[in-house]
């Protein structure tokens, strides 16, 4: 056997000349071929998916202040098209067999906090997202993006991922109407309706949860995606059966009809929001909220990729003695750069998904796999007259069970240690309580520098925990900060 550090011959390798598409990838270096690469890649596609239908529904349950909200077509066209190119980068520069695409709960911080909360235009919203994107490319470069990883107490990383966990799944309630807000001043949510869960649309929800839930624990792969489809069916057919079609009168007229085409060309509004962004945020929100909304996107975003890329990694064998990825730097940066092009496309920030290890299993090892994944998106965009078909009952279980699968890291939160554990519990509860991921974040963040320096361990707490803590009471303050400095 002759061996050199970037493949593997044998004897016999000579008597099968190697296509180029191996050569590049290092498929058979791998111990892959090109056949399995391509399963692979369709068996992650068919487990992310979902997002194609969950992120438009994210994005436009809410306006913004001048009354725009996203079209359905639109944000799906512009969520294939920014997962295609950031999955093919991940593919054809990284080199990894791992999934781009919008990403779950960063959505939900734009929607439901950067716009219905802080006021901001969709463009500016994205805005936002651009410049996190774009922050942490620098960071990358420099190295920096690891040190930072360093400074936040793992428990508290993991107390973000378990809060926004929560967060999605709220959101997948209120959305399917199993959850509303009353009309009697004295109760903050209900159930329902006037305390009842009356309707059709209710039904198909509860309907397509129970059968989501049981794909999900059947493990079978696209189970998110299969849940959506299928609950769509299940919610055409109870609308036309027994509503005559008149089942959704909240929803676009086409939801829960039965579709004139499933594919189509684009039309050319279907482009329409990629680069409608504007930094016009910084204006609008004043230097410490603008600074403060930045910081909580990529505290989010840089605590997700390390994570997934840690696990994927260890999933496919891919990490030394040290635990350490190879090649980390082109993957995060592949990563930070998909995260910008989601902002500039109005798609929100794109990362790297966990779902990728459904191809792993299925024998991925390169960026063939990837880059399968890349090209199946970008035909994604004719899936479009789908888009007002399926209503937001038929999504709300994939939210759901995404909120499930983000608390698997619960059971690693230290409890017995107080000193960790109350910072972490107060980030999880604060975020869906004040429906705002930067609130619970904050929360976690303080309270844990102030217990430490209280208990008299102030060595252990990293400078930029000191100064992320003082941003987070200056935000909580900013009433008395403003009415101190005279500003409105």
């Amino acid at each position: 056997m002759n061996q050199r550090s970037d493949v593997v011959t044998t004897e016999t390798e000579e008597e099968v000349p190697r296509s180029r598409v191996d050569r590049f990838f290092g498929i058979s270096a791998a111990g892959s071929s090109v056949r399995t690469e391509v399963i692979a890649g369709f068996t992650t596609w068919m487990t992310m998916a979902y997002i194609l239908f969950v992120n438009p529904s994210v994005l436009g349950a809410v306006p913004d202040r001048t009354g725009l909200t996203l079209a359905f077509p639109l944000v799906l066209t512009s969520t294939a098209l920014a997962a295609g190119i950031g999955s093919l980068a991940m593919g054809l520069i990284a080199r990894y067999p791992f999934g781009v695409a919008a990403g779950l709960g960063l959505n939900a911080v734009v929607a439901f906090q950067l716009v219905a909360g802080n006021g901001l235009s969709w463009p500016e919203a994205m805005g936002v997202i651009v410049t996190e994107g774009l922050i942490i490319f620098v960071l990358v470069l420099t190295g920096f993006r690891e040190a930072v990883m360093n400074a936040i107490p793992l428990a508290l990383k993991q107390a973000i991922g378990l809060g926004i966990g929560l967060f999605i799944a709220f959101i997948g309630f209120i959305n399917a109407g199993f959850v509303g807000k009353p009309e009697t001043p004295t109760l903050l949510v209900e159930l329902g309706r006037g305390g009842e869960l009356r309707g059709l649309p209710v039904a198909v929800f509860i309907i397509g949860l129970l059968l989501t839930g049981y794909l999900v624990a059947r493990r079978m792969r696209g189970a998110l995606l299969i849940g959506i489809l299928a609950t769509t069916v299940i919610a055409i057919l109870m609308n036309e059966l027994i509503a005559g079609g008149d089942g959704w009168p909240e929803a676009t007229p086409a939801a829960a009809r039965f579709p004139s085409r499933l594919v189509a060309l684009p039309a050319g509004e279907n482009f329409s929001l990629i680069g409608d962004f504007s930094f016009g945020y910084f204006g609008r929100l004043g230097a410490i909220a603008a600074v403060l909304a930045v910081f909580t996107i990529m505290l989010s975003d840089f605590f997700d990729t390390m994570g997934t890329v840690v696990g994927l990694g260890a999933r496919a064998g891919y990490l030394d003695e040290e635990g350490r990825l190879p090649r980390v730097r082109q993957v995060l940066g592949v990563d930070s750069a998909a995260a910008a092009i989601g902002g500039a496309f109005s798609a929100s920030s794109n990362t790297t998904y966990i779902e990728s290890a459904s191809g792993i299993s299925e024998g991925g090892r390169t960026g063939l796999t990837a880059s399968v994944v890349g090209v199946l998106f970008l035909a994604s965009v004719f899936l479009w007259p789908l888009a007002d078909v399926i209503p937001p009952q038929a999504t709300a279980p994939a939210l759901i069970i995404v909120g499930f699968l983000m608390m698997e890291l619960v059971r690693d939160i230290p409890w017995e240690r107080y000193d960790i554990a109350i910072p972490a519990f107060l980030t999880m509860v604060v975020m869906p309580f004040t429906f705002s991921i930067t609130n619970g974040i904050g929360a976690g963040f303080v309270s844990y520098t102030i217990i430490k320096l209280m208990r008299g361990e102030a060595r252990e707490v990293h400078w930029m925990m000191y100064l992320s803590s003082a941003a987070f009471l200056i935000y909580f303050a900013i009433y008395y900060v403003r009415s101190v400095l005279g500003v409105g």
